[in-house]
């Protein structure tokens, strides 16, 4: 099932705008931001800018997205006046009436929207939502397995410089180099051999999909707690096109932005036994206060997540992810795995002769907005990887249909090919011809046409 969408319009090539150029047309400041353009008329400009940037720009980042205007109104809301350290029920402060049915609603919001019997909305981001994992359920020196960094995993399952890495023992598993995915067998032995506490699940550059009941089996013959970090992937299951981690994991861990289009927040869900446990790491723990207007932003985006109009968000997101990384092999382009499942491609370049970070700021001299990322056995370094990491979660919440995916793979080839000869005339025809496709399909929560 597709989204609705107008046919996108024939590209044209005008002029491309200026590369630096700050001055947004439209609606004057004082009508867009009054009491913010009257305060600060400076930091009212660059907010206006972005909105302008956001615009007019092929965002394919996959783990951004745009809110929608109530997401967006609600973390501007006066729940930004409160301190309400505590849960519902038992805080720290008087004057909680409010506050304490909004973060109920977000709770109900969450648990049954994932299937799960417990939900904490108080994280303040994916990061500390891991590190909570940890207080609760290890000690300094345990051993955590989680996927390798450089395959795809997340800096929090374990790895070295993080402080997940430096305070517990981190056993990390990868992919097959002949087909780039998990290798479950591989997972099984280190962790029969390695016996973890813990075994996370899930990554942040994964473009298959996550086999939680393997998982899951491995964790219960090795006596591990299964974490599934599914941040990335978090709206493709609330929209039913990824599978569930609910009948296999201990505690799922997500980001409350990505896929699932909220704000920029996290959750913990968890079974029932497992409640008090990750409710005491977040707070006290970890965290004071939690931040009332993302809590309320946070129930509206799970509302908004249980609509079928998001199932059919879900699974275009997926219709298009899987369009483009078509479109990108027929142009020879390598595909880590050689596709996807899911809303992101991960591209190496190796054969491209470019390098990713000088391929992504072509990209985005091109108006396409990617981010340069190390590829499984990458030889080169990660700040100057081979690869690019992208999505289409941004794309599709503008109503860019599977259509356009041919012009957009397009794009990204003579943007690539740009980069390896220096063809700057070249990346602003792109810029212009992006220009014009996004000008049909206005992106969501954006005050700027």
């Amino acid at each position: 099932m597709t989204v609705p969408v107008p046919p996108p319009p024939v590209p044209r090539t005008p002029a491309a705008p200026p590369r630096d150029a700050v001055a947004v047309p439209g609606p004057p400041l004082a009508v867009r931001h009054p009491a913010l353009a009257a305060a600060d008329p400076e930091l009212a400009a660059l907010v206006t800018a972005e909105e302008r940037l956001q615009a007019d720009t092929l965002r394919l980042i996959p783990s951004e997205n745009y809110v929608s205007a109530a997401v967006l109104e609600a973390t501007g809301t006066v729940l930004q006046n409160k301190y309400s350290e505590g849960y519902p029920g038992k805080r720290y402060y008087e004057g909680q009436q409010v506050v304490d049915q909004v973060e109920s609603l977000a709770i109900e919001r969450a648990t049954a929207l994932f299937g799960m019997d417990h939900a904490n909305v108080q994280p303040y981001s994916g990061s500390p939502a891991n590190l909570a994992v940890y207080l609760a359920f290890m000690e300094p020196g345990d051993t955590v397995l989680g996927m390798s960094l450089p395959m795809g995993g997340h800096l929090t399952h374990g790895w070295g410089v993080s402080a997940t890495g430096t305070w517990f023992r981190g056993v990390r598993y990868g992919v097959r180099r002949d087909t780039g995915r998990v290798d479950l067998d591989e997972v099984r032995d280190l962790a029969l051999a390695e016996r973890p506490k813990v075994i996370f699940c899930g990554g942040t550059a994964v473009p298959r999909t996550v086999d939680f009941a393997g998982f899951a089996a491995i964790a219960r013959e090795t006596g591990a707690l299964l974490v599934a970090d599914v941040a990335h992937i978090a709206g493709l299951i609330a929209g039913g096109a990824h599978p569930s981690p609910a009948p296999y994991a201990d505690v799922v861990s997500t980001t409350t932005h990505k896929t699932l289009r909220g704000p920029r927040g996290a959750m913990l869900l968890s079974k029932a036994e497992h409640a008090r446990a990750i409710d005491r790491a977040v707070f006290p723990g970890l965290q004071g206060g939690p931040h009332n207007q993302t809590t309320a932003a946070i129930a509206v985006a799970l509302k908004e997540a249980a609509g079928k109009d998001f199932a059919a968000y879900a699974r275009q997101v997926v219709a298009n992810a899987r369009a483009l990384g078509q479109e990108l092999a027929a142009r020879g382009f390598d595909l880590v795995s050689g596709g996807t499942d899911n809303h992101l491609l991960l591209v190496d370049l190796t054969a491209k002769d470019v390098p990713g970070k000088v391929a992504a700021k072509a990209l985005d001299r091109a108006g396409i907005v990617v981010n340069h990322n190390t590829v499984p056995f990458d030889p080169r370094k990660p700040f100057d990887p081979s690869g690019i990491r992208l999505g289409t979660p941004a794309l599709t919440s503008r109503g860019v249909p599977r259509s356009a995916m041919p012009a957009v793979a397009g794009w990204i080839d003579r943007a690539v090919t740009a980069a390896r000869t220096g063809d700057e005339p070249a990346l602003a025809a792109v810029r212009a011809e992006v220009k014009d496709l996004l000008d049909a399909y206005p992106a969501p929560g954006l005050p700027v046409g």
